[in-house]
C-alpha cells in the first residue's frame, strides 16, 4: 500500500468574495460581502455592504448598511448598520442601532440599548444604559448613566442618585404589596 505524502500547506491568504448569495459558514483570511448573508463567519478581516451575518468573529470588521446578530472583533466600524451584541477592543459606529456594546473604547452615534466601555464617546445619540470609566457625551440622551468621569452635554433620565432612590422605592413598594397580599389572601 502506498502512503500519501503530506499535503502541502499554502501560505497565500484565503480571500472570499460573495455577491448576492447566501452562505451557511465562512472561514477565510479576508471576507468581502455585497448584498449577501452568512450564518457563521470567522475571518481576520470582514467587509460587508448591504449584507447580513448571524455570528461574526474577526480581527477587523467593517459594516456598511448591514446587520449582524453578534460581532466579536478587535476593531469594529459600523456605518448606518445594526448589530445585536458587540464585543470589541475598539468600536466606532456612525448612525444605525446596536443592542449591547462591550468595548474598551467605543465611539458612536445613533440608537444603542446598552454600552459598557472603559472609554465611551456618544455624539447625537440615544442610549438606554451607559457604564464606563470615562464618558464623553455631545447632545445625547440616556436613561441611566454610571461613570467615574462625565464630560459634555447629556440629558439623563436617571443618574446614580435617582437609580438608588428608584431601587429603594421599588423595593419598598414590592414589600408592601407582598405584605398586603399575605394579609388579604393568606391562610390562617
Amino acid at each position: 500500500m502506498i502512503e500519501p505524502e503530506e499535503l502541502p500547506e499554502f501560505d497565500q491568504p484565503q480571500v472570499t468574495n460573495i455577491s448576492q448569495a447566501d452562505a451557511q459558514s465562512i472561514h477565510a483570511d479576508l471576507v468581502r460581502m455585497r448584498q449577501s448573508s452568512a450564518g457563521d463567519m470567522t475571518a481576520d478581516e470582514v467587509a460587508m455592504q448591504q449584507s447580513a451575518a448571524g455570528r461574526m468573529s474577526a480581527d477587523k470588521a467593517t459594516l456598511q448598511q448591514s446587520a449582524a446578530g453578534f460581532i466579536k472583533a478587535n476593531h469594529i466600524r459600523l456605518n448606518q448598520s445594526s448589530a445585536g451584541m458587540v464585543s470589541a477592543g475598539e468600536f466606532l459606529s456612525q448612525g444605525g442601532s446596536t443592542g449591547f456594546i462591550q468595548a474598551e473604547k467605543a465611539s458612536l452615534s445613533g440608537y444603542t440599548g446598552a454600552v459598557v466601555a472603559g472609554s465611551a464617546e456618544i455624539h447625537h445619540g440615544m442610549t438606554g444604559f451607559i457604564a464606563g470609566r470615562d464618558v464623553h457625551l455631545d447632545e445625547s440622551r440616556t436613561v441611566m448613566l454610571l461613570a467615574r468621569n462625565v464630560n459634555g452635554n447629556v440629558t439623563t433620565l436617571m443618574d446614580t442618585r435617582s437609580a438608588l432612590i428608584a431601587g429603594l422605592v421599588g423595593g419598598l413598594f414590592a414589600g408592601l404589596m407582598l405584605l398586603l397580599g399575605r394579609v388579604l389572601f393568606g391562610r390562617r
